[in-house]
């Protein structure tokens, strides 16, 4: 069985918190959204811009302290978009355990120089 690799990861820190301590959730929406736009630069080869996330649910706290790891997978694609699903754990620092965070499936379109969108080349997934 492949051993599944995080596109990011990263330790959840006190300037990520609202005032009451708490981990905003839009810390750990940015977090997905950059690990999908690696992923969607890697198969556009070029740039990608953000165009829509589905809803996602909080399943899990993430406290400060705790590691993220954000995952990403190719959905579907199109002509000029993609969709990628992308799913966030977290996992305290002193257990190994961990525990999904949420998930949601991030829409991108490529573009060219002049931010119109462009063709992304089909077999050039890899």
């Amino acid at each position: 069985m492949a051993i599944r690799e995080p596109l990011i990861r990263v330790i959840a820190m006190p300037a990520d918190t609202n005032p009451s301590g708490d981990i905003f959730g839009g810390w750990l929406l940015s977090q997905m959204d950059l690990a999908a736009g690696n992923l969607a630069h890697r198969l556009a080869k070029g740039r990608c811009v953000t165009v829509a996330v589905d809803a996602m649910a909080f399943l899990a706290p993430v406290h400060v302290g705790d590691e993220v790891s954000v995952y990403a997978d190719l959905l579907s694609m199109g002509r000029t978009s993609m969709k990628i699903t992308v799913e966030a754990e977290r996992r305290t620092r002193y257990q190994t355990d961990t525990a999904r965070v949420t998930t949601a499936v991030f829409t991108f379109v490529a573009i060219d120089e002049d931010r119109k969108p462009r063709p992304i080349q089909q077999g050039d997934q890899g």
